[in-house]
């Protein structure tokens, strides 16, 4: 699109006074589709993030691996519930038979090891890098409970906490499983789009035979015949036909565009009227539906901050279980307690540290956070600072493409003394109609947003520095550019003629019969929803910027409308980037940036949140941390509510889940046994699934309402 752009500037402003019309209709390249999906399929050539296929398969295996363990050590699990002394006290029957310890012993010994495997060697690597994080918390609690139950059978005095270990590791376990998870992007809205492609193909042979193909046997250059209704079933090239495609739920380009031979279409855009004869360009991984899973893992993939907060949570109740296991030990022994009753103590007081709810209370809501986003059409890329979008003060947008449509419409008619505004436009619509330029699109809609009946024209050519020419009505009708007029000396507004250019719009004049009856300014609409936007931002208190390439006026032109405060105009590309560490450095804002284009990869790069408009470049896409599908800038606006929600779900998640530390510590350390109060680990267990459960609850519910 950048480069469609450039065109669109460069026809914008040189070529004013003297845009003779041959230039005019040489425009006419078919390049009226202004979303030019040549981006989306350019989407391909990337290997994402330099990552190859392997990688993924690894984690793959890796999902699996968690998911089988869990399974494995909850299915050994069972027994061990029934075996244990401790669970039988809590619900009252007696089934202890000989030895039975010794089973006991022997199926904990294997969730130990085969469940707790991936913590120990965790929280080994974290105490290597003298980092200790979750991994080292959850490896603390189940060696201390294995080793110190294991005593108990061979002769301690005191009771197992095996069952307390095989919990601690199942739950552990299935929190990681469901990070993974989420993180390979089984988040719900991929799986929807996955199923928004056809598995079979109507697959044209040399010899014009049709045959129903599955879509993964089809080869680049293959042809496939799309009928009426059906889904495109892949990335291609129209060869034969034209139709409207409706392009909604990949680019969320609401109105279906019209495509011609020659046109690329979108794998799962839906094919509204005509028949199409599509020659395949991309399959599989290289397509677009493809490209945007593929952004959507790598946002899940991407260390969330907020996890850091749980490693952090998860550093100091490792302390504090080492600290208040020791201060515990040593406390019921100088009271003159046996040995082994202040060891249990010691052992219910570390164990106990170890939240169950702490493994979950993040992943949940990253699971649930990035479905809900996609959704939304905003694709995440980068966790951390999407996480950061609460904290925003200012919003930096691109003009072209982004506020505005990046197509014409007509803003202004200027009639002659005796004619009427439509007149004129009936006119130049007429002659218009068979012309593919952006301007005459421009016009044409304009005069049929109008309810104005066009008229049938005869004889329509292009003449070399005339402009275009036919027969409406028996008369000879011109549009032609302000450079003609000058030349045949005729008389007009010149005064206002100038203030249109000014502000960067296209002028064309109308003839009739050789005589001027009007003029006609166009300029690039202003996106209705960029107004909204800005309104949303300022009632939030976020001030928003507009920095553009385009000159002054045009820029001004374009922040009236709008209402935007601040506007930086005739930015060079390269210059954008350090306009923006101006605007961070000189106020000390937070500041995202939105851009669709080439031009604007480096400055989404230098901002703290890089949005980049879905249907822009696929190098815009790439330098992004966030991705809106729907062009829409008030996408902004769900984004930083989004972030918000998100941060206050995962704070609250991690209070419920350390909450529950801070009041079983104590009383597992027996501040309360004075009074005949001890929490037996039974109680400590039922708090524990407590907290475990409020925290999963606590995360479905998040819910994100638009504001």
């Amino acid at each position: 699109m950048a480069n469609h752009d450039e065109k669109h500037k460069s026809h914008h402003h040189h070529e004013h006074g003297h845009h003779s019309h041959d230039g005019y209709t040489e425009h006419n390249t078919n390049n009226h589709d202004h979303h030019n999906h040549q981006e989306h399929s350019n989407h391909a050539n990337h290997d994402h993030g330099g990552r190859g296929g392997h990688d993924h398969h690894d984690h793959g295996d890796m999902v699996n691996n968690f998911k089988k363990r869990f399974y494995i050590s909850l299915v050994v699990t069972i027994p061990i519930l029934i075996l244990s002394p401790m669970i039988q006290d809590f619900i009252g029957v007696d089934w202890q038979f000989a030895n039975d310890q010794y089973i006991l012993f022997a199926l904990a010994t294997f969730v130990f090891f085969y469940g707790g495997w991936p913590f120990i060697t965790g929280g080994i690597s974290e105490l290597k890098q003298k980092n200790p994080g979750m991994m080292t918390l959850i490896g603390l609690a189940i060696f201390v409970a294995y080793g110190y139950s294991s005593l108990t059978v061979f002769g301690l005095q005191g009771k197992n906490f095996f069952w307390e270990l095989a919990t601690l590791i199942d739950i552990m376990l299935l929190g990681h499983w469901i990070e993974m998870r989420s993180v390979m992007g089984a988040s719900n809205a991929l799986e929807e789009l996955v199923k928004l492609m056809p598995n079979e193909a109507h697959k044209v042979d040399e010899q014009g035979e049709i045959q129903d193909v599955p879509v993964f046997d089809l080869k680049h250059k293959d042809r496939v015949l799309v009928k009426p209704g059906e889904k495109i079933p892949v990335d291609g090239t129209i060869v034969d036909g034209k139709s409207a495609i409706d392009e909604s739920m990949l680019t969320g380009e609401s109105v279906p565009v019209e495509k011609y031979k020659g046109d690329e279409v979108i794998g799962g855009s839906v094919n509204n009227e005509g028949s199409l004869t599509i020659q395949v360009e991309k399959t599989g991984d290289d397509s677009y539906l493809t490209q945007v899973i593929t952004l959507v893992k790598e946002a899940q993939e991407s260390k969330s901050r907020t996890q850091d907060i749980t490693n952090r949570a998860a550093k100091w109740l490792f302390y504090v279980a080492l600290a208040s296991g020791f201060i515990t030990l040593f406390i019921w022994l100088m009271l003159g307690y046996p040995f082994d009753v202040a060891l249990e103590r010691m052992v219910t007081v570390m164990v106990i540290t170890c939240p169950h709810a702490l493994g979950l209370a993040a992943p949940l809501v990253i699971a649930v956070s990035t479905s809900i986003s996609a959704k939304h059409g905003l694709l995440i890329r980068n966790r951390a600072n999407f996480e950061g979008a609460r904290n925003l003060n200012a919003v930096v947008f691109d003009k072209t493409g982004t506020l505005t449509k990046g197509e014409f419409g007509v803003t202004d008619i200027v009639p002659t003394k005796e004619y009427e505004e439509e007149e004129v436009l009936n006119w130049a619509a007429s002659l218009e109609q068979n012309s593919e330029h952006p301007i005459a699109a421009g016009i044409v809609k304009s005069a049929k947003e109008k309810g104005i009946k066009l008229k049938k024209i005869t004889d329509f050519e292009s003449i070399t520095g005339k402009g275009i020419q036919g027969i409406i009505d028996g008369k000879k009708i011109n549009v032609v550019s302000p450079g003609y007029v000058d030349n045949q000396h005729m008389d007009y507004d010149r005064q206002l003629f100038n203030e249109m250019s000014e502000a960067g719009k296209t002028v064309v004049f109308v003839l009739v019969e050789d005589e001027l009856v009007g003029m006609i300014a166009l300029a690039d609409m202003v996106r209705e929803t960029a107004k909204e936007a800005i309104a949303s931002l300022k009632e939030k208190g976020i001030h928003s910027v507009m920095l553009t390439g385009d000159n002054k006026r045009v820029a001004h032109w374009v922040a009236n409308q709008l209402d935007i405060d601040e506007v930086y105009a005739e930015v060079l590309p390269d210059k954008k980037a350090d306009q923006v560490k101006e605007i961070k450095s000189t106020k000390g804002w937070q500041v995202a940036m939105t851009g669709d284009g080439v031009n604007d990869a480096p400055a989404l790069a230098t901002a703290d949140l890089g949005i980049a408009i879905g249907a822009g470049t696929d190098v815009a896409m790439e330098t992004a941390d966030v991705v809106l599908v729907k062009s829409n800038p008030k996408d902004v606006v769900s984004l930083i509510g989004l972030s918000k929600q998100t941060y206050r779900k995962m704070i609250q998640n991690l209070w419920w889940a350390t909450g529950y530390n801070i009041f079983a510590i104590p009383l597992a350390a027996g501040v309360l046994a004075p009074l005949g109060i001890v929490l037996s680990p039974a109680v400590g267990a039922v708090l524990m699934s407590l907290s475990t459960v409020i925290v999963a609850i606590n995360a479905r519910m998040f819910t994100y309402n638009q504001q």
